[in-house]
């Protein structure tokens, strides 16, 4: 009995507990091995699985932009930062396109708060009355029964409360193994109007804008992840960007 005891003991102590306890330093957060998505046993191993990879991506972008001055020039870099995004939007074998597509855009959400936090003091209803991206593209908000002509942070806000509820809505994702096929009609909708929050900032708050993806790239990934599922139109995309061979 005492050697099984043990072996139990000896099991839970090497078992890796993937989750930050009570009290733990900053630099041990979120500091445990990698684990294969084959090996999530949960009904949410996707979107761990995809959180894992962006833990990862931000820590190699970090990595990247401390040594940037080393690069022989601005393209390498910005290959270099591609390849990165790339890995993270790697569809992993056997995994369902319409699972992948549906994680990644509740991931876009979560991280586009970030942005929404930075621009709250200057993006107010005084100084953007209106969502624009350039003078000529003006955005109705569709979070109304009928679409309505809000503030920029207004309909910034109204868009992702709006599509996080869609997106946990059990009429139309009830499951988060799989899709069903009427559903996925959705996706572009709601692609489209999360690039609008991208366009806005760019073209209204470049400071910030340019810190920001500096930083976390998100506007750039989120642009692949739209060209490789033909979620957003490219008559749609007023955002220049490295990887299409454009400058800002």
């Amino acid at each position: 009995m005492g050697l099984v005891f043990s072996y139990f003991i000896a099991m839970a102590a090497a078992a890796v507990v993937r989750r930050n306890r009570p009290g733990t330093t900053r630099e041990a957060f979120n500091n445990w091995p990698d684990q294969p998505l084959a090996d999530m046993d949960t009904t949410l191993a996707v979107q761990q699985f995809i959180q894992q990879g962006v833990r990862a991506h931000y820590a190699k972008l970090a990595e990247l932009l401390a040594k940037k001055a080393s690069f022989a020039s601005t393209e390498a870099y910005d290959e270099a930062v591609d390849r990165e995004i790339e890995l993270l939007l790697a569809l992993p074998e056997l995994q369902d396109a319409d699972v992948w597509q549906y994680e990644h855009l509740r991931q876009f959400c979560l991280e586009l708060n970030a942005l929404v936090l930075l621009i709250q003091d200057t993006c107010t209803p005084g100084s953007c009355p209106q969502m624009k991206a350039t003078d000529d593209l003006l955005y109705l908000c569709a979070a109304h029964k009928q679409p309505l002509e809000c503030s920029a942070i207004d309909y910034i806000v109204h868009t992702l409360d709006s599509i996080a509820a869609q997106l946990n809505s059990n009429k139309f994702f009830p499951s988060r193994v799989t899709i069903q096929k009427t559903s996925v009609k959705h996706f572009q909708a709601i692609a489209r109007r999360l690039y609008r929050i991208f366009a806005h900032t760019y073209f209204h708050h470049r400071q910030v804008y340019d810190k920001f993806e500096e930083q976390t790239q998100l506007t750039s990934r989120f642009v692949k992840f739209a060209k490789q599922y033909d979620l957003v139109p490219e008559s749609s995309m007023v955002i220049s960007h490295p990887s299409d061979g454009s400058s800002s």
